[in-house]
């Protein structure tokens, strides 16, 4: 997903918010009737989004099955992607993903819903349309900072 001048492939993002899309679908799925599993399942989500946000999404469990089977099957990439916007999305989605453990876990079943329904959108939207929620949030985060600054 990373290439020499740093860019990713914004295949590999898309990529891992499929399989994100799963997570919370299953976690949305059991928390009425085993709230444990759906706690268990968020949380896992939650570390892969910490190693996403630290580390960059090219460097997550889904970032490697994208390298090793996806990539090579591929044409390369028409444009690489700044890593930082995807970057910041795995640390909004961290955000979310806690939540929703804190609420299944804690018997609160309708705040872990809540959360993991926001995420299961935000990764909807870019498994399906491209359209990365948190990294449109960077972006518009880039904006008024330099509109402030000037």
């Amino acid at each position: 997903m990373t290439s020499s001048s740093g860019g990713i492939d914004p295949r590999g993002p898309r990529f891992t918010a499929a399989i994100t899309l799963v997570v919370f679908a299953a976690a949305l799925l059991l928390s009425d009737a085993a709230p444990g599993v759906a706690a268990v399942i968020t949380g896992v989500q939650a570390v892969l989004f910490a190693i996403g946000a630290g580390l960059g999404v090219q460097r997550t469990p889904t970032g490697a099955l994208f390298r090793t089977f996806i990539r090579p099957r591929l044409s390369p990439p028409t444009e690489l992607e700044d890593p930082a916007p995807p970057r910041f999305a795995q640390a909004v989605g961290l955000v979310f993903a806690v939540v929703a453990t804190i609420g299944f876990a804690t018997g609160v079943v309708l705040l872990g819903q809540v959360a993991a329904a926001l995420a299961f959108v935000a990764a909807f939207l870019n498994a399906v349309f491209a359209f990365c929620l948190g990294c449109e949030m960077y972006l518009l985060g880039l904006r008024l900072s330099r509109r402030a600054a000037a």
